[in-house]
C-alpha cells in the first residue's frame, strides 16, 4: 500500500524531478566538467571493476522470494592477471580514496541530503582521477557499503555476531517482510546492472588501441564528449542506491515502501540505459573503424608475406595464423605439407557435386600413378564464406557434407580464413563464383593463379601446373579424339587403337537422337565400317538428358557415359581448353584446335543435336538437319566415300550441303571475363564475325 512521505522526502523527490528535466542542461555539464582536476596519473582499474562485480553478484538478496546471482565470478581471473601485475600495490593506492567516498556516501545519503550536490561532491574528492577511474572509484565505495548490508542480511539467521549486528541495524524485521520489499530490489537490481553496463562501456573506451583510434576520431570526439554525463548519471544512481539500502537501516517496522521510491529507482536506471545505448553505439563504430584498419594491416601484411614466399609462412598466413592449439586443417597439422607442392581448391558451399566426383578420380589416380608420388603435390580446400552473413546449422551440414566427400585436406572450418585472404583471393587470384584451384610450388610461391583447366584436360599430367608445363602440353598436342574425349568412356581407348570409327553426338531432341543413331547406324552397315557411337549430351546436363541415357540405354540407340558427371566433364574440358588457349593468347584464326573447340560449343550453344565422326587424325563435324540429311543422303556419296575415304566424303557432301540462308551458330562461353574474351569471333559455320550479345542462362530446363 502507498503511502504518504514525509515532507523531507517529497522536496527530495522534486529537487530529482527538477535535474531529470535539465539533465542535459549545459549549466550542470559545466559544473561537472568544473571538477575535474586530473593530475596525470594512470590507474589500471579494470581488475577493480572484477571486485565489485563479484560483491554485486554475490550480494543478490538470498531470502526468501529472491533469486541467487548466478553469473560466474570472475575473482579467478585476479589471482592470474591482475595481482601478478601489482594489482594489489594499486589497491593499497586506491584504497583509502575509496573508503573516503564511501563515508562521504553513507554521511550525505543517510542525512537525506541533496543527490545532485552529493554527487558533485564526490566528483570533488575525485578530481584528480580519469573519467574511467572516477566511475570504478565511485562503484566501489557503493560496493563496499552494500556488500556490508547484505553480508549482514545474508548471514544473520546462522552466524551470532551477524544476528547481534542485524538486530541493533533493526534488520530481521525489515528483511521478515518480503512483499514490501522485493519490487524494491528489483528496481535496485536493474539499476545496479545498468550502472555496470556504463561503467564497463566508459573502460572500453580507455582499452581502444590508439594505433588505430585517435583522440580526434568523430566517435571518439562524441564518445569523449558524452562520458562526462555518463560518470555524472552512474555517480547520481550510486547516490539514490545508497541512500535506498540506508534507508532501511534502523528503520525497523516503522520503513515503508513508497511508490515515489521505486519511480526515482526505475526512473534513473531508464536514465543510465539510455546513456549506455548512446556510448555502445559509439563504441560500436570505433570497433567498426579499428577491424577495418586491422584488416587492412592485416591485407598488407600478407601480400608482403606473399610477395617474399616461405612455405611455412605462407601456408600459415593464407590457412591460420593464430598460435594456440586449433589445428588448422582437419585432423592435422600444416607440418603434413612441408616439402610438397599445395594445391588450393578454392570455392563457395556450393561447389557441385560433379566436381568433385571428377576432382576426386583424379585425385585418387595421381596417388596411384607410378610416376607420381604422394610427396609431389597435395590438395586443400579453402571455403570462402561471407563473414557478413550468419553461419547457419544448414551451412555447417553443407560443409560437413561436402568435406565428408574430399579425399584431400581442407581447413577446419571457414571461420578461420582471415577477411584479408578472403581479399587477397578476389584481387589477387580474381576468384568470384566458379572454383579456382592456387598452386605453390615448394618455396611456396604462387606458380599458378588457376590450374582448375589444366587439371580438367590433363589431370596429373600438369603437374606441376605451371605455365611452361601448359604451354609444353599444348606443343604436343594435336586434335584428335584423344584430345577431344580423353579417357570419358572406358572403351575409348580400345576404339581407338582398333581404329574404329567414333562418332560423338549430343543434344536434347531425343526423336532427333532416334533419326540420326539409326540413320548412322544403317549407313555403317552400308559402308562395311565398325561406328561406335557415344552420347555425350549437353552442357550443365539436367533433367532431359538423363532422360535421354536412360531412353538411349533401354532402346539400345548407342553407348553413353556411365555417370551424369562425366557429361558434366566433356564439356567443361571443352571450356577450359578454350580458357587455356585464350590464357595463351591464342584465337580461332591463328590456331586449328581452338577453331574446332569453339566450333563444338557453338552447337551446344545452339541447343541442338550436333554429331562428330572420327578416325585417327581424320574427323568431320555438323550440326542437326545437316549432319542427319548427310547420312540420308549416303547413297549420293558413297562412291566418293570408296575412292577418297569414309570421313573425308562426309565433309565434301557437308560443304555441299551447307547454305549460307541457314541459320549459324551461337556461342555461349561460361566462366570467362570480360577481359579475356576476343573482341571478333568468327561463326565456325559461315566464317563471318558473330554479333555480341550478354546471355543469362537459368540453371532449370
Amino acid at each position: 500500500m502507498e503511502v504518504s512521505i514525509v515532507p523531507q522526502k517529497m522536496q527530495q523527490l522534486r529537487r530529482d524531478r527538477h535535474m531529470f528535466a535539465t539533465s542535459d542542461d549545459h549549466a550542470m555539464l559545466k559544473q561537472v566538467e568544473a571538477t575535474h582536476a586530473h593530475d596525470g596519473r594512470q590507474f589500471v582499474v579494470k581488475p577493480l571493476l572484477y571486485i565489485i562485480e563479484d560483491i554485486f553478484q554475490s550480494a543478490s538478496p538470498s531470502v526468501p522470494g529472491f533469486v541467487q546471482g548466478s553469473t560466474q565470478t570472475q575473482l579467478d581471473l585476479l589471482d592470474d592477471k591482475a595481482f601478478q601485475s601489482g594489482f594489489s600495490d594499486m589497491l593499497d593506492l586506491l584504497s583509502s580514496t575509496i573508503n573516503k567516498v564511501s563515508c562521504e556516501i553513507s554521511c550525505k545519503c543517510s542525512g537525506g541530503g541533496d543527490a545532485h550536490a552529493t554527487t558533485l561532491g564526490i566528483l570533488n574528492t575525485l578530481a584528480s582521477y580519469t573519467w574511467d577511474a572516477k566511475v570504478v572509484l565511485a562503484m566501489a565505495a557503493f560496493a563496499m557499503n552494500y556488500g556490508e548490508f547484505w553480508v549482514v542480511a545474508q548471514l544473520y539467521p546462522t552466524n551470532p555476531l551477524a544476528k547481534s549486528v542485524a538486530l541493533l541495524k533493526q534488520l530481521p524485521e525489515i528483511l521478515e517482510r518480503v512483499d514490501t520489499l522485493k519490487s524494491k530490489f528489483e528496481a535496485l537490481s536493474n539499476l545496479i546492472k545498468a550502472m555496470l553496463d556504463v561503467t564497463k562501456c566508459i573502460l572500453e573506451f580507455e582499452d581502444l588501441p590508439s594505433q588505430y583510434l585517435t583522440p580526434d576520431t568523430p566517435e571518439m570526439v562524441s564518445a569523449t564528449a558524452h562520458i562526462p554525463t555518463a560518470v555524472y548519471w552512474t555517480i547520481r544512481s550510486i547516490v539514490a542506491c545508497a541512500a535506498q539500502i540506508l534507508g532501511l537501516v534502523g528503520m525497523g517496522h516503522e520503513y515503508i515502501v513508497s511508490t515515489a521510491e521505486a519511480w526515482e529507482l526505475s526512473s534513473l536506471a531508464h536514465r543510465v540505459n539510455s546513456i549506455h545505448t548512446h556510448l555502445k553505439s559509439q563504441l560500436n563504430l570505433c570497433y567498426k573503424i579499428i577491424d577495418e584498419k586491422k584488416r587492412i594491416e592485416a591485407y598488407h601484411e600478407l601480400v608482403r608475406v606473399m610477395e617474399k614466399p616461405h612455405i611455412e609462412k605462407v601456408l600459415r598466413a593464407l590457412i591460420y595464423a593464430k598460435d594456440d592449439d586449433q589445428l588448422p586443417l582437419v585432423v592435422a597439422g600444416l607440418e603434413v605439407l612441408r616439402r610438397k607442392n599445395v594445391l588450393l581448391l578454392i570455392s563457395h558451399l556450393d561447389v557441385t557435386r560433379d566436381e568433385l566426383f571428377i576432382l576426386d578420380q583424379m585425385y585418387q589416380e595421381s596417388r596411384q600413378s607410378p610416376t607420381m608420388t604422394e610427396s609431389q603435390y597435395e590438395v586443400v580446400w579453402m571455403p570462402v564464406v561471407d563473414k557478413t552473413v550468419p553461419w547457419t546449422e544448414e551451412n555447417q551440414q553443407q560443409f560437413e557434407s561436402l568435406q565428408s566427400m574430399m579425399p584431400w585436406y581442407s581447413i577446419h572450418h571457414p571461420s578461420m580464413v582471415d577477411p584479408a585472404v578472403n581479399r587477397y583471393i578476389k584481387e589477387f587470384w580474381h576468384f568470384e563464383k566458379k572454383p579456382i584451384l592456387v598452386v605453390l610450388d615448394l618455396q611456396g610461391k604462387v606458380v599458378n593463379t588457376n590450374a582448375l583447366y589444366m587439371m580438367w584436360i590433363w589431370g596429373s599430367l600438369a603437374f606441376p601446373f605451371t605455365r611452361s608445363r601448359e604451354e609444353a602440353l599444348w606443343r604436343e598436342e594435336s586434335w584428335r579424339l584423344e584430345l577431344l574425349a580423353d579417357s570419358i568412356h572406358l572403351a575409348i581407348p580400345a576404339w581407338i587403337e582398333e581404329k574404329k570409327f567414333v562418332c560423338l553426338y549430343g543434344g536434347e531432341d531425343i526423336e532427333w537422337i532416334r533419326k540420326f543413331t539409326e540413320a548412322a547406324q544403317r549407313v555403317a552397315k552400308l559402308a562395311g565400317i565398325q561406328l561406335k557411337m557415344l552420347y555425350v549430351g549437353k552442357s550443365n546436363p539436367k533433367e532431359k538428358v538423363k532422360r535421354n541415357r536412360v531412353n538411349i540405354e533401354l532402346e539400345n540407340l548407342s553407348h553413353t557415359l556411365q555417370d551424369i558427371s562425366l557429361i558434366w566433364f566433356f564439356w567443361v574440358r571443352l571450356e577450359s581448353m578454350l580458357h587455356s588457349k585464350m590464357k595463351h593468347g591464342k584465337s580461332p584464326e591463328n590456331d586449328p584446335i581452338m577453331e574446332e573447340i569453339k566450333a563444338i560449343l557453338s552447337y551446344d550453344g545452339s541447343n541442338i543435336g550436333w554429331a562428330v565422326i572420327c578416325r585417327g587424325s581424320a574427323m568431320a563435324k555438323s550440326k542437326d538437319d545437316i549432319i542427319l540429311k548427310c547420312f540420308v543422303d549416303y547413297e549420293k556419296w558413297k562412291s566418293l566415300a570408296d575412292h577418297k575415304g569414309f570421313i573425308p566424303a562426309i565433309n565434301d557432301h557437308l560443304r555441299e550441303l551447307f547454305s549460307p540462308l541457314y541459320h549459324c551458330n551461337s556461342l555461349v562461353l561460361p566462366g570467362i571475363t570480360e577481359s579475356s574474351i576476343s573482341e571478333s569471333i568468327c561463326c565456325s559455320e559461315c566464317g563471318k564475325p558473330m554479333e555480341m550479345f550478354i546471355m543469362y542462362h537459368c540453371c532449370t530446363d
